[in-house]
């Protein structure tokens, strides 16, 4: 059989302030395309389909019809909440998608946990099973009264074996002879790296498990939440497919890609990446005025790293030479290094005093500044 694998596509992600929606009905356009050339049995989402639990109505749309879409290539379509999904926004349409033949699996089932375990045949005739693994909170999994009586190493220890333990138990039927094993989860994984652009306090170490909570007769491992393309060292084939674009500057040297994987019972899987270049790249640049005159990246999101002393006005310079800069800061080559002798000796100091010693580290010179700020100050203690 053939899946096409693919997570971690953050609809309604606002980069510094600017929208994306036209580079991800692109990207998820092109994703589209993949599968109806790849002609895959199986599309698995491994979670964070949208980047907020709160949703506009236009992401809900988009992501929404793109699962349609991908259903309408022939394909089965099984999707997972993430930990920026909102788990039972997600499990509230799955009336719909059970109509339109799409599964979703937005949280845990308070009862039967057979719920998470998925079955199908392909048009082959190749039988396989599917255990879809939500993201699962640490607060949710172990109770605040537990949270409470456990150090930080005793609790990221209990989530694990808690993992561990609800995946053995939801894959006690990979026992069965030829039928394709496959498991899909959205969470991170001890050694695994980061792609640069995730929640961080859902990928610290009390988020990761060790990858021997996989079974080892799983055919393959489909994750989500680590947003670079990789495979983990683990008991049976394991890979997080990463995000189809770039959701922050950290993630500009990844490339982005969905997975496609052929395996059988009988067949080790076969994996290869194909890229998706639909979003624009991301890009920091550095330099003085003059150099980044010198610039010609119309195609990508920039970070300008800039070599001036600050001024006011800076920013809008920058811009005006290059329009698509959506971050602009002072490189931090640039700044003075602080030291703890400095800080000694600022001890005592007037209000006046230190604010004259922050503007003489940035090399603020304009004329006015400091007299604002004796205005602001004094009318700030005078009301006191």
């Amino acid at each position: 059989m053939r899946i096409l694998h693919t997570s971690d596509w953050h609809v309604g992600k606002v980069l510094k302030g600017k929208n994306r929606t036209e580079e991800h009905i692109r990207v998820l356009a092109q994703v589209v395309e993949i599968a109806r050339a790849e002609r895959p049995d199986l599309v698995i989402v491994a979670g964070d389909l949208y980047d907020t639990a709160a949703p506009t109505a236009e992401a809900t749309r988009l992501v929404t019809r793109a699962l349609s879409a991908l259903r309408k290539t022939g394909a089965r379509v099984v999707a997972i909440g993430g930990n920026h999904d909102n788990g039972a926004a997600l499990d509230a349409l799955r009336p719909w998608a059970d109509a339109a033949g799409i599964e979703l699996r937005g949280s845990y089932p308070k009862g039967d946990l057979k719920d998470l375990l998925i079955e199908g045949t392909t048009e082959g005739g190749e039988r396989w099973r599917l255990v879809a693994l939500p993201f699962l909170s640490q607060r949710y999994a172990i109770r605040a009264a537990e949270m409470y009586d456990l150090t930080a190493a005793e609790a990221n220890q209990t989530y694990a074996d808690l993992m561990a333990r609800l995946i053995a138990k939801i894959s006690e039927p990979f026992g069965e002879p030829g039928v394709v094993n496959l498991l899909t989860a959205h969470l991170t994984i001890v050694g695994a790296s980061t792609g640069g652009g995730e929640r961080e306090a859902h990928t610290i170490m009390g988020y990761a498990v060790p990858a021997t909570v996989f079974p080892p007769n799983a055919h393959y491992v489909a994750l989500g939440h680590l947003h670079r393309t990789q495979s983990v060292i683990s008991p049976c084939p394991t890979r997080y497919s990463g995000s189809p674009l770039a959701v922050d500057f950290g993630e500009e040297e990844n490339v982005c890609s969905v997975a496609i994987v052929d395996v059988s019972a009988d067949r080790a899987a076969h994996v290869r990446d194909v890229p998706v270049t639909s979003a624009l790249t991301l890009r920091t640049v550095r330099g003085t005025l003059e150099q980044l005159a010198t610039v010609n990246l119309p195609d990508a999101w920039l970070r300008v790293l800039v070599r001036e002393a600050p001024r006011p006005g800076l920013r809008e310079d920058v811009q005006e030479l290059l329009p698509n800069a959506l971050e602009v800061r002072i490189d931090p080559d640039m700044l003075p290094k602080s030291s703890g002798a400095r800080g000694a000796e600022r001890a005592g100091r007037s209000p006046r005093e230190l604010f004259g010693d922050y503007l003489d580290s940035r090399g603020n010179a304009e004329e006015g500044v400091r007299e604002l700020f004796d205005e602001l100050y004094d009318e700030v203690s005078s009301n006191r």
